[in-house]
């Protein structure tokens, strides 16, 4: 005789089987989605900041993206020797010569922890600021802030982010900020992303995709977005797998003060900063092109 097929249902997995089938094939995906991108930018040269706000737009690119300072960067992409950069925005409202990748960014919707200036004294008696010589946006984003209320300091060059060597009034960026921030110091912070929000009511842009013009990067295009969309999907991931500061910090610096769209509110933030530049006399400033 025959067997005959089973009408029997195949035994449920207990939930423990469960999990471990469940984790396993979201690894797979995720190994998928990283061979994916693996070579997918050549032969286009691309760089970003080697600060954690940015670690969730180039998910998947990182062994093929140069890290390099905001500054730097904007050096580079001047010289055409990149065809895309995550570039401080200044570079695409001072330069006629870029276009903007719609819908990513790098904003914050109020305090945004690592652009701020450390003061050991009052605002008002501010008469010289050290900057972060990599700073190009949150320089300007202090002189707009400082002169709303009537103060326009000197800007110099910071020589150190040794604690000890810190002057009164020191414009601190990125990494090397936060760093500050989690060390012990007498000086106060005044976050810049706060201070905009305060004043205007809208999100702070502070770096965005800049491509080169004239150039067929539609496949770049692409390759960024999908790098996003996974940065996105895997963000708690991308939380828990680095060791930057503490586990907490990560989740609310990334998950919270740090976001990645780049919409409505924030271009009404962006034409808020441009027509401050303006009016502060730090331009001339152009109309950002967007492309998607």
């Amino acid at each position: 005789m025959e067997n005959q097929p089973s009408d029997r249902m195949p035994a449920a997995e207990n939930p423990e089987d469960l999990a471990r089938r469940v984790e396993r094939e979201q690894r797979a995906m995720l190994r998928q989605r990283e061979d994916d991108l693996g070579d997918s930018l050549a032969p286009f040269r691309v760089g970003s900041v080697p600060y954690l706000n940015a670690v969730p737009l180039t998910r998947g690119l990182e062994d093929q993206v140069l890290f390099v300072t905001p500054a730097k960067l904007a050096e580079m992409l001047r010289r055409d020797e990149l065809e895309a950069a995550l570039v401080s925005v200044t570079e695409v409202l001072f330069n006629d010569r870029y276009d903007v990748l719609d819908g990513i960014a790098v904003a914050s919707l109020g305090e945004v922890k690592s652009v701020f200036l450390a003061h050991r004294r009052p605002l008002v008696e501010v008469q010289q600021v050290f900057c972060d010589t990599a700073s190009l946006t949150s320089v300007n984003l202090l002189r707009i802030l400082l002169a709303e209320q009537g103060l326009r300091p000197e800007f110099k060059p910071l020589a150190s982010y040794e604690a000890a060597a810190m002057p009164d009034f020191a414009l601190l960026i990125g990494d090397p900020a936060l760093d500050f921030l989690h060390a012990s110091r007498p000086h106060e912070i005044w976050d810049l992303g706060a201070a905009w929000y305060e004043l205007t009511g809208l999100p702070f842009v502070y770096a965005v995709w800049a491509l080169r013009r004239g150039i067929d990067n539609q496949r770049l295009r692409r390759q960024l977005r999908e790098a996003k969309d996974f940065g996105m999907e895997t963000l708690d991931y991308i939380i828990q797998s680095r060791s930057d500061y503490d586990y907490d910090f990560r989740k609310d610096y990334l998950g919270w003060h740090i976001h990645y769209h780049l919409c409505a509110e924030e271009k009404r933030g962006l034409a808020k900063f441009a027509q401050l530049l303006r009016k502060h006399g730090l331009g001339p400033v152009f109309e950002p092109q967007f492309v998607s």
